[in-house]
C-alpha cells in the first residue's frame, strides 16, 4: 500500500516501534498504539533517549502533537 499521506505513514506504524524528536530536541522512542488528528500519539514503552540510549522510561504515555518535529521507524 503506497503512504501519500502523512497519516497513511501513521495508520501503517501503528503497532511498531517509533522514533519521536520533539521541540527542543527531546527524543522518545516506543510503541505506536494511537494518533488523532491534531498529530497527538499514544506510545507504550516509551522511554526517552539521551544520545541515543535510554535514559527515562515512562511506559504508556501521550505526546502533544504540537511538540512533535518528526516520526521516524
Amino acid at each position: 500500500m503506497a503512504e501519500t499521506r502523512p497519516f497513511d505513514f501513521l495508520n501503517n506504524s501503528i503497532g511498531k516501534n517509533v522514533l519521536v524528536i520533539m521541540k527542543e530536541k527531546v527524543t522518545v522512542r516506543g510503541v505506536l498504539k494511537a494518533f488523532d488528528v491534531h498529530m497527538n500519539l499514544v506510545l507504550t514503552e516509551a522511554e526517552k533517549l539521551v544520545d541515543g540510549n535510554p535514559e527515562v522510561k515512562y511506559g504508556k504515555t501521550i505526546i502533544r502533537g504540537d511538540t512533535v518535529v518528526l516520526v521516524s521507524l
